[in-house]
């Protein structure tokens, strides 16, 4: 498989991030896991990547699938990570196998441009894939919404699905849709999804803000 990616990266790029970090929900490159294997204190998951493993150093922040992960090791062409058993229950993480592609997205840095929207790396749930239509290279993808979670989901609003800045274009009682350019396509793992397939789901954190703020005034 060849690994995809967005730009080249410059020695000004490799900046450390703060403890909060935040996304954009643009991935900038596509890496493939090697493994996930379990050792005596935790899951180890190690990634092959051409690029962000020379841009970052130990304990900055990378968003996985849009789920984000603290680098424990790293060498020119390798990323390695711990998993805690609440992110392989709530994530699409613990369903890797060796040469899955898996979205790639350092912390945004503190003077960078926002180009998707603001995503915390914060996975709420898992969606599975219910239908992919194909037109003239775009790419409509339905996907179920996890229980308790429909609330966050409007019309034209913003999603993140496996860490990409998406725009909800259709909204029903049990799922939504999103549709991707080729561009996208060729850019992220979205190009590899099949019906079935667990998709990781972060809804708007200004939605979520919404809710608290209309029930604090209810009660």
């Amino acid at each position: 498989m060849k690994l995809r990616s967005d730009f080249a990266f410059t020695e000004a790029q490799t900046l450390r991030f703060s403890p909060a970090a935040m996304f954009t929900g643009l991935v900038e490159e596509v890496g493939e896991c090697q493994w996930l294997r379990r050792t005596t204190d935790a899951v180890q998951l190690t990634i092959a990547a051409n690029m962000i493993p020379k841009a970052v150093r130990t304990g900055d922040s990378v968003a996985v699938n849009g789920c984000c992960l603290t680098v424990t090791a790293h060498r020119k062409d390798q990323l390695s990570f711990d998993l805690l058993e609440e992110t392989l229950h709530r994530t699409n993480l613990g369903k890797l196998r060796p040469e899955s592609p898996v979205n790639l997205e350092r912390a945004m840095a503190a003077d960078g441009r926002l180009g998707g929207h603001f995503v915390q790396g914060h996975v709420d749930g898992i969606g599975e894939v219910k239908d992919l239509l194909e037109r003239r290279g775009d790419l409509r993808i339905e996907v179920t919404i996890p229980e308790g979670f429909s609330q966050y989901i409007a019309y034209k609003g913003s999603i993140g699905v496996n860490g990409v800045s998406l725009t909800v274009a259709e909204v029903n009682d049990t799922t939504f849709a999103v549709w991707i350019i080729p561009h996208t396509r060729s850019h992220t793992n979205l190009s590899d999804l099949q019906v079935g397939d667990a998709v990781n789901l972060e809804f708007d954190i200004l939605a979520k803000y919404a809710e608290r703020i209309l029930n604090g005034r209810r009660e």
